[in-house]
């Protein structure tokens, strides 16, 4: 062996130490996630989100590495959710056009969708005895993570709960949302594509950009709005309600 090119054991050793494994391994994890549902033919089961949090999940737990020390590599991807949070505005601003003529149907499904996500979570939560800590966090679940995480640190509440069901509902929305829509008769694109960015926030805009464009500019519009409404109405619904 060439005395000057390590040994794969010596290479491993160094990157299991570095923050550069986290970063190299969600970043794996998603790639291999998009191309599993390109192959998939698209399939809403074939999530990539969903697949990398298994990848990841699996690889830390195989190699034993603590969340702690995953998160601190991959705090740069977290960093980005601030980015994503004020990029938001494009896709409302982009979208304004498109609201003409449709504003109080889209209202309308606006405030309904967010208070009966609220209603639901929170009440069935609450009536199986959850802890109040759980509870707590399904209150700004229905809102893409960013700002969620946001609105629970103002309302006192668990950020990390409530990033973890945000998540959650944007993963099982973009895999149920088109068979459901589907199967309640709904055809036009605009609304489904605004149900699916109210209902499953940026994991399922992502989802409706992937099926139809128009879809997604929707999907973009609703995203954003409920991100909006919520985190002004959230934290007042919780001080009032909690």
């Amino acid at each position: 062996m060439n005395p000057q090119i390590p040994a794969i054991h010596e290479i491993w050793v160094y990157l299991s130490g570095s923050p550069l494994l986290a970063l190299i391994l969600t970043l794996s994890a998603y790639q291999a996630g998009v191309l599993a549902y390109e192959r998939s033919g698209r399939n809403p089961v074939a999530n990539p989100v969903l697949i990398a949090i298994v990848l990841v999940a699996a690889t830390i737990t195989l190699i034993d590495m603590p969340y702690a020390k995953y998160f601190e590599g991959a705090q740069f991807v977290h960093f980005l959710l601030g980015t994503a949070t004020v990029a938001l505005a494009v896709p409302i601003v982009k979208g304004l056009d498109a609201l003409k003529g449709r504003v109080l149907p889209m209202l309308a499904a606006l405030l309904a969708g967010g208070a009966t996500s609220i209603a639901v979570a929170v009440g069935l939560a609450s009536w199986l005895g959850a802890d109040a800590a759980i509870v707590g966090g399904f209150w700004a679940k229905s809102v893409t993570a960013p700002i969620a995480m946001g609105v629970a640190e103002r309302a006192h509440l668990s950020p990390t709960l409530t990033a973890v069901f945000a998540v959650s509902t944007g993963i099982l929305g973009a895999i149920l949302v088109s068979g459901t829509m589907t199967l309640l008769g709904m055809k036009s694109w605009w609304q489904r594509g605004f149900a699916v960015g109210v209902a499953a926030h940026g994991i399922g805009t992502s989802r409706a950009f992937s099926v139809h464009p128009e879809a997604g500019v929707y999907a973009s519009l609703g995203m954003g709005l409920h991100g909006v409404l919520g985190a002004i109405l959230i934290p007042v619904a919780v001080r009032w309600l909690g």
